[in-house]
């Protein structure tokens, strides 16, 4: 599928345990599709052995123009996309290619509580490189956390304290925004 200036990233509201399934039935469909996954331990998986599980819950990304959306409402197990009414909200592309880089990293991220306040940094060294989130200290471990707004989710990754730095001006100032909405 070609894409235009008119496409954006929109999350994708899906019924409970069919991420997977309306992630491939997009891709079918020719849409780029983003489901962020992450390895647990769990029941499910053989001993030893983790299964991927979404990062997000109930939700999967896809880029598409927000006034074509009829073969995204059709698919099976799609419920919504997020909007405010008839008004599709777009995830911003800069949180969907975060997200996208702390999957590719491989450093098992794993879900974790939306935060609205919080120290901003940049990861100056690594595999994240450039990726910038919300710094959380927990268990005296350092963990980035990276947000999806429109959700109000995110997901961490423990990344050493000396591979960090003050985030930049513009990504402070959209964090501020967010803390000045809530």
């Amino acid at each position: 599928m070609q894409y235009t200036s008119h496409t954006y990233w929109y999350a994708i509201n899906v019924k409970p345990r069919h991420e997977k399934a309306v992630s491939k039935a997009l891709r079918n469909k020719g849409y780029e599709e983003f489901l962020p996954l992450c390895l647990t331990l769990n029941k499910i998986a053989k001993p030893g052995r983790g299964a991927e599980i979404p990062l997000f819950p109930g939700y999967v990304f896809c880029r598409f123009n927000g006034k074509d959306r009829l073969p995204i409402l059709t698919t099976p197990g799609v419920f919504s996309i997020l909007g405010n009414g008839s008004n599709l909200l777009p995830v911003e592309e800069d949180e969907i290619e975060m997200i996208q880089r702390v999957v590719q990293a491989r450093m098992n991220p794993q879900p974790w509580p939306y935060l609205e306040r919080g120290d901003v940094v940049r990861v100056e060294h690594g595999p994240l490189r450039g990726v910038e989130g919300i710094m959380q200290e927990s268990k005296g471990q350092h963990r980035l956390v990276v947000s999806v707004k429109l959700l109000q989710r995110a997901v961490s990754v423990l990344v050493d304290r000396s591979d960090i730095a003050p985030a930049s001006v513009e990504y402070e100032r959209r964090a501020a925004r967010v803390l000045a909405c809530g």
